[in-house]
């Protein structure tokens, strides 16, 4: 390679590195200050690809979208002096460019930690002068608004972002408050449901007692009625022999007389009796069942 060649590729090596640091792109979700020696010298760049004097300019861009700060969970004290353990989250955006890179050198995790102390104090101020009852759930509402509010207006002045909103994750008791509240509840839902299980036994003895009465009643009125329709079928029965009989009484005689040799001889037993007794009378005389 010739010194010709060798100046020329140090030449354009030396424009790449130039052009490299002398164009730069803002993107549309993006918010940038320019700085000149680490003064910032223009502290709203807009979306697009810009020119910058290399190195002597600086850019630091940010992200310009909302952002979510989490705090940490504290305990606060209500107006009763009852502690509360409360996890609350803000939402964000950066609104000055400048302030906010002089006030947390454009570092996204320092404004967060910024902001958590500040919204902890809030809720420290605002959950002082509530009771647990107005916290929880009373005038949660309120207490959001108004500290959404307030850390915006401090917010925007102290740190240059937008405080969008500001809510409550969760509140809960200490722990050891926590644990003596839950037995106290435990205890009263035992109570309750002895309470109710008394009176479901008591219900139940009430509904089986009503059972077994209208067992008693309906049996009582079925073996009633039973008795009436056998008395009445007796009856009917009686008066159906007795028309039998009264229109051939000897037939009638003749027959039971028939049923009465079948039933006495057929046992094999012995039975002594006179021969002239009344028994043995279709026996001495077979046609007397026959005679009208």
């Amino acid at each position: 390679m010739n010194p010709k060649q060798m100046w020329a590729g140090l030449l354009t090596a030396l424009v790449v590195v130039l052009l490299s640091n002398s164009l730069y792109v803002v993107k549309e979700t993006e918010r940038g200050v320019l700085l000149k020696f680490g003064e910032v010298v223009n502290p709203d760049l807009k979306p697009g690809l810009h020119v910058k004097v290399p190195f002597v300019n600086n850019v630091r861009i940010f992200d310009g979208r909302i952002l979510t700060v989490d705090a940490n969970a504290e305990r606060f004290f209500t107006q009763e002096k009852k502690a509360l353990i409360v996890d609350s989250y803000a939402k964000f955006r950066v609104l000055d460019t400048a302030k906010y890179y002089t006030a947390t050198n454009g570092e996204e995790a320092r404004a967060a930690g910024l902001l958590s102390q500040r919204i902890n104090d809030g809720l420290r101020n605002e959950v002082a002068v509530r009771t647990v009852q107005e916290v929880v759930s009373g005038s949660r509402d309120e207490v959001m608004d108004s500290i959404t509010k307030r850390l915006s207006e401090v917010a925007a002045t102290e740190l240059g972002v937008e405080v969008i909103d500001v809510r409550v994750k969760k509140i809960d008791l200490p722990p050891d408050v926590s644990d003596s509240v839950y037995r106290r509840m435990n205890a009263e839902r035992e109570k309750e449901a002895r309470e109710l299980r008394s009176q479901g036994q008591e219900l139940a003895e009430g509904i089986r007692a009503a059972a077994d009465r209208e067992v008693t009643v309906i049996e009582a009125n079925a073996f009633r009625e039973a008795e009436i329709i056998r008395g009445e079928g007796d009856a009917k029965a009686t008066g159906i022999y007795a028309d039998a009989y009264n229109q051939d009484p000897e037939f009638y005689s003749f027959i039971r007389s028939l049923r009465a040799y079948q039933e006495t001889f057929g046992g094999g037993d012995i039975m002594v009796i006179e021969p002239d007794n009344q028994f043995y009378q279709y026996l001495r005389e077979p046609e007397a069942g026959t005679r009208k």
